[in-house]
């Protein structure tokens, strides 16, 4: 084999590692998106329900002084 065959036997192995790289690192995306989007929707949910207890309160009695105070 030649020095060309070598650097391009070389290139190739780099390529395909890269590639590999590439293609595992797009799959962990697509897992932190999907944890993201839940997260988001749980914030959501838990931000609508907050305001809702909050809108409750405020419509509750005011809490006073017992009588024996």
């Amino acid at each position: 084999m030649s020095d060309a065959d070598d650097r391009i036997t070389l290139l190739e192995e780099m390529l395909a590692h890269q590639a590999k790289t590439i293609e595992e690192l797009s799959d962990q995306l697509a897992e932190q998106w999907k944890v993201l989007e839940q997260t988001r929707a749980k914030l959501d949910r838990l931000t609508e329900r907050f305001l809702s207890l909050e809108e409750q309160t405020r419509d509750a009695t005011p809490v006073t002084r017992p009588p024996h105070y």
